[in-house]
């Protein structure tokens, strides 16, 4: 097993890890509600944002398994330095994903003609559209509600506390990996709506 990186304080972990959860779901949600489509030319596709955050989910998913692989191979400094890289790459998802959504505001699956709302011929030749919702109505409350899971298994882990690092994965990582998986497929989706 590896040393300790950090000291142990659940309740300074507790506090830090339950604030910075409350301020990301507040900064999502409020931003949610901007939208800058329109108002800023910023002279490139601003849906260069939804396709880093496929890029991304896809490599959080393969650094996952990855990580997971090193974990049961015992190689914990390397999975140790694979989970930390991954949790990188989604603070970076944050950033991209926030940029997106202001930007490009909400595209809605199956609209092509440019008008808010589906007529008929849009909702007939959307297949797929109940699957996408699906997946979609799991993948955003689970990105969510993982947040404070996923840094309470990191500080379980940093702390040398590995028997409780692990019970938490056991729950946490899964879910992690659907949401990283679902996220490029929700992106492979909705993308061809995009203008």
């Amino acid at each position: 097993m590896l040393t300790p990186s950090l000291q142990k304080n659940d309740a300074k972990a507790k506090w830090l890890i339950g604030i910075f959860s409350v301020i990301v779901f507040g900064v999502v949600t409020i931003l949610g509600r901007y939208n800058l489509a329109g108002k800023v030319n910023l002279q490139f596709d601003v849906h260069i944002f939804a396709k880093t955050n496929a890029i991304i989910n896809a490599t959080v998913a393969v650094l996952l398994l990855a990580g997971l692989y090193f974990a049961k191979q015992k190689n914990f400094e390397l999975h140790k330095k694979l989970m930390l890289f991954a949790m990188i790459l989604s603070v970076l998802f944050l950033v991209s994903y926030i940029c997106h959504h202001l930007l490009a505001g909400e595209t809605m699956y199956g609209e092509t003609d440019g008008v808010a709302g589906l007529s008929d011929a849009e909702k007939a030749a959307a297949g797929g559209r109940t699957v996408y919702l699906l997946i979609l109505l799991t993948h955003i409350p689970l990105a969510g509600l993982a947040l404070p899971f996923i840094l309470f298994a990191a500080y379980r882990a940093l702390t040398g506390e590995y028997e409780k690092h692990k019970r938490l994965v056991r729950i946490v990582w899964p879910v992690w990996f659907y949401v990283a998986v679902t996220g490029v497929i929700v992106y492979l989706m909705i993308s061809p709506y995009y203008h």
